[in-house]
């Protein structure tokens, strides 16, 4: 029988709970649920209660809770979620960086023997055990900032073998960080070099050798792909992603990052999320806004390409959810700063503190097909960070300067 625990903190300046805010569309400040002066009351590893803190704090000490009395301002928030992640990798591509400054696309990088494929072959050189502290070390960095889920792809094994030990991995990885990681399948990522076949080939036999084993050793429950020239088309991902729902999978996309189609795959196969959206017009952003997709945007990899932005404020107002990740990877998006992107995207699309705070905390839940985090409310998980400010609004004015330092993940403090 498990011993009941309950811990009770604050008081807390404005505790920014999330909560009572719709899934769809634009949102403003007036919206947000901001307790004034408040008390978080965790049992075991959820919330259980929050509220005022004297309102609170008799309950707690008749319980037993223990007292966590904080010092000082501070704003409270959920535990951030990163949506969209390639931090399981090896090597590093500064070179593509220096490259992409000097003038030569990222398409040109790539189709010269750069971009992914030179991810691909530092990746395969380094071993499952070496790959898990790497993801761990990047798991850590991501937690000290107050990000609690990360989401983490494979994609730079691109080998039935290779992917499998990217996979393993990252399962490894969640075992020895604090933080979850929630592991999407991205095997589709780009066509590999050496395989002998064709593109549908190479999906057949992931799909044929890869997915059993995904769900054998509980490995993965996500399946990506990279719907773009220099990687898979519309029309050869159709039986692989066929082939994903039929066996219980959910689908997330790579859509439009440099050329439309991608969405209309992602919508056609109710994916989960379809991610990046650089180069969607009004025709995405419409089917995007009428279907259950969450659109998510990729700051990180318009600031390291150089590109636009996505365009978060058209499809707010055309009523799509929209969430915000980093897509930490070693070539186009190598900051890895979640708040920070997602403050500077926030600047050029005009988005309320509401839409950036909901976009990297219950959105971003919902993109990863999660229901238990993303807001502070009775029941849900109790991952909570602490700004030290006595406003919620300098978090995203200060551009990801301002960082949390009291976290607790699963109701525990990461010290």
């Amino acid at each position: 029988m498990q011993t009941i625990k309950y811990t009770f903190i604050g008081p807390i300046r404005q505790a920014v709970t999330m909560a009572r805010l719709p899934l769809k569309g634009a949102l403003k400040d007036e919206q947000l649920h901001v307790v004034q002066e408040a008390g978080i009351l965790i049992k075991n590893e959820e919330i259980y209660e929050i509220g005022p803190y004297w309102d609170l704090y008799p309950e707690a000490q008749s319980i037993g809770a223990e007292m966590v009395n904080l010092k000082g301002d501070f704003v409270a928030l959920p535990g951030l979620i990163d949506c969209h992640t390639h931090i399981c990798f090896g090597g590093s591509r500064a070179k593509d960086y220096a490259m992409r400054n000097a003038g030569i696309s990222y398409l040109e990088i790539a189709k010269a023997g750069g971009g992914i494929w030179d991810t691909v072959t530092q990746t395969r050189k380094a071993s499952l055990e070496k790959l898990a502290q790497l993801t761990v070390n990047r798991s850590n960095r991501h937690l000290k900032d107050g990000i609690t889920t990360i989401e983490v792809k494979s994609g730079y094994g691109l080998s039935v073998e290779e992917e499998l030990k990217m996979l393993r991995a990252i399962k490894l990885a969640n075992e020895n960080t604090s933080a979850d990681l929630i592991t999407s399948c991205l095997a589709a990522h780009i066509p590999p070099k050496d395989f002998q076949g064709t593109q549908k080939d190479y999906l057949k036999k992931i799909s044929e050798e890869v997915f059993p084993i995904l769900q054998e050793e509980d490995l993965a429950n996500r399946i990506d792909a990279f719907i773009e020239e220099t990687a898979f088309t519309s029309e050869d991902i159709q039986s692989y992603f066929q082939k994903a729902k039929e066996m219980g999978f959910d689908i997330t996309v790579h859509a439009d990052q440099f050329r439309t189609g991608g969405s209309k795959v992602a919508v056609d196969f109710a994916a989960i999320s379809a991610d990046h959206l650089e180069a969607s017009s009004e025709k995405e952003i419409q089917l995007l806004a009428e279907s259950n997709t969450i659109a998510v945007a990729l700051p990180g990899a318009s600031m390291g390409l150089g590109v636009a932005y996505t365009p978060a404020r058209k499809l707010l107002d055309a009523g799509a959810s929209l969430a915000i990740a980093s897509d930490w990877n070693p070539g186009s998006a190598p900051m890895g700063d979640l708040l920070t992107q997602a403050s500077i995207l926030g600047t050029f699309e005009k988005l309320t503190n509401a839409e950036v705070l909901a976009g990297i905390t219950f959105r971003a839940a919902a993109a990863l097909n999660l229901a238990d985090r993303g807001q502070l409310k009775h029941g849900y998980i109790a991952d909570l960070i602490f700004f030290p400010t006595d406003d919620y609004r300098e978090i995203t004015y200060q551009q990801g300067r301002l960082k949390p330092s009291i976290i607790y993940k699963n109701g525990i403090e990461i010290k």
